[in-house]
């Protein structure tokens, strides 16, 4: 069934099991995934309401003036979702569900209003800024570049980072990326060609997640791929493990899956993990009150 959520009025898809109501997830969306025709997400709402799990699944804000939409808004939205989704389906647990950029998104807003569980794909627990700097330098090393190409790759980032807190002038950060833009592995950066006039367009660029996971109580599921690129997988857990006291954390490593829980890097519904489907699965039945 379609719904709209919010203030903002955003559209969605709810969909609900035909028998008895185990409990529902809310879908939060990886950062250029905005909408809710997404593969992944429409597979949520193919494989759960068969096991008596309601699926909602909305379209993100739009970005504004190309920027990407803060980290606090996409949270409140999600708060707005859970509270559709309650409305639909009563007192069952409900949790939300969030890929990569949606992670970040998913912890915040269960810091500001109640959720029973959490599942997060491609959940970074270091800062965008560090993930993105991690990202980056693997896409190198993965395109077979070396120390120097490397090196000259941290400091470009260190420049472009800095202009967007105000910490360098914007000569100096245009004159890196001007040089850089001539190196082959350039578009492996993910940095614009160039910068914008004012600093501070990356609003969320030093989001700490370590405060967000401190206040986080219940259930966790954690699925990242063997082969990620985008996440530093080994930086992430540390933070959990360290800081994430109050929770019941489970860690899934999926076969053959790079950052999408999907095999061979696919991008269709045809290409998700097996073992992904079975792992939710049996993570969410153990999780959720009989039906």
């Amino acid at each position: 069934m379609e719904t709209t959520i919010g203030a903002a009025g955003l559209p969605g898809m709810l969909d609900l099991p035909a028998g008895p109501v185990r409990g529902g997830l809310v879908v939060l969306h990886g950062s250029h995934a905005g909408q809710r025709s997404h593969f992944l997400y429409a597979h949520l709402a193919r494989l759960l309401p068969p096991a008596g799990i309601a699926v909602l699944r909305y379209d993100r804000r739009p970005r504004v003036d190309g920027h990407d939409v803060p980290l606090a808004d996409q949270a409140e939205d999600a708060c707005a979702a859970l509270a559709e989704l309650r409305r639909h389906v009563g007192a069952v647990p409900v949790g939300l569900w969030g890929f990569s950029q949606g992670a970040w998104a998913a912890t915040l807003a269960a810091t500001r209003c109640p959720v029973d569980f959490l599942v997060l794909v491609g959940c970074s627990a270091v800062s965008p800024a560090a993930q993105m700097r991690y990202a980056t330098a693997e896409q190198l090393r993965r395109h077979g570049y070396g120390p120097a190409d490397l090196a000259e790759l941290a400091e470009l980032r260190r420049l472009a980072e800095g202009y967007q807190r105000g910490e360098v002038s914007r000569p100096a950060a245009q004159a890196a990326l001007d040089a850089a833009a001539r190196r082959r592995w350039f578009p492996l950066t993910f940095l614009p060609d160039e910068l914008p006039e004012r600093p501070g367009a990356w609003t969320d660029m030093d989001h700490d997640p370590a405060p967000v996971l401190a206040r986080l109580t219940g259930p966790v599921l954690l699925c990242y791929g063997e082969t990620d690129a985008w996440i530093p997988i080994e930086d992430s857990l540390a933070v959990w493990r360290r800081t994430a006291r109050n929770i019941e954390l489970t860690v899934a490593r999926l076969a053959g899956c790079d950052h999408a829980p999907t095999l061979g890097e696919s991008e269709d519904l045809d290409g998700v993990s097996p073992q992904y489907e079975r792992l939710l699965l049996d993570w969410l039945d153990r999780t959720l009150p009989p039906g």
